[in-house]
């Protein structure tokens, strides 16, 4: 059963056709790559998901309900979460008090976000974000100013930040970038248990093959606005239109 459906996108931006009729479908529990050359849209697609942008054409459902239209955080509200390819974290705060920020609301069973009112509230928002740093292996560091974190700490903090929500899709936007290889294997491995352990979806777009290859269990390939194909991940290795967008290469020639 897919949990977002996109039907017949296409953007626009002046003379630049970004997007041209993209339709998109990723199964509810899955882990779904959206991969490309530069330039191929994924982007500006991914902006089209989460209310930045909206379509000149086509639709964008999320569960039955279209997110156009609607302001990123409704579409927070909604239960979708994004990680940016620069991580957007506050630098000047501690780990635990970027932690505590989404602590400070919850979701109810409609998805709505509401404060949390009980009593004792605060020692409930504190023991939310202690657990969530500890599911991290993050509490050690926990009085560090993000600030001054390693850039694979910063992406596993703004992850834990996501799912202190509770989303019930999660957004990655290359997430693995400017990581060394250390640090890329220990997120594709947080990915993995997070993907194990929740009810959650996972969308991510990642120019790392050794990322996407460890992750998805489905792959649609965009080239100049335009999906190409969509696929496992078997099949879509060595693809002949696969190969030609990344390489140049000729179907002939593959």
């Amino acid at each position: 059963m897919a949990i977002l459906e996109v039907k017949n996108v296409g953007k626009r931006f002046g003379g630049l056709q970004a997007l041209s009729d993209v339709n998109l479908s990723v199964a509810e529990n899955s882990v779904h790559a959206i991969i490309g050359p530069n330039g191929a849209g994924k982007s500006t697609l991914l902006n089209c998901l989460v209310g930045k942008l909206i379509p000149d054409t086509g639709s964008v459902m999320f569960d039955g309900q279209s997110v156009l239209g609607r302001k990123p955080y409704e579409i927070n509200q909604m239960g979708i979460s994004r990680v940016f390819q620069t991580p957007e974290i506050f630098g000047d705060l501690t780990v635990m008090e970027n932690m505590m920020i989404p602590c400070f609301a919850k979701r109810d069973g409609s998805f709505r976000m509401h404060a949390i009112e009980s009593v004792g509230n605060e020692s409930e928002i504190t023991g939310r974000a202690e657990h969530m740093l500890e599911d991290m292996h993050l509490i050690d560091k926990r009085e560090m100013h993000a600030a001054a974190m390693s850039r694979g700490d910063k992406r596993r903090l703004e992850i834990a930040m996501c799912l202190a929500q509770d989303p019930r899709l999660l957004l990655l936007d290359e997430p693995t970038a400017g990581m060394a290889r250390a640090d890329t294997n220990n997120t594709i491995d947080l990915l993995k248990r997070i993907k194990e352990e929740r009810d959650i979806t996972i969308a991510i777009i990642e120019h790392d093959m050794h990322v996407v290859f460890s992750l998805a269990e489905r792959i649609t390939v965009l080239a100049q606005g335009t999906p190409l194909v969509e696929d496992t991940p078997d099949k879509i290795k060595g693809h002949p239109k696969v190969r030609e967008a990344y390489l140049g290469e000729t179907q002939q020639a593959a």
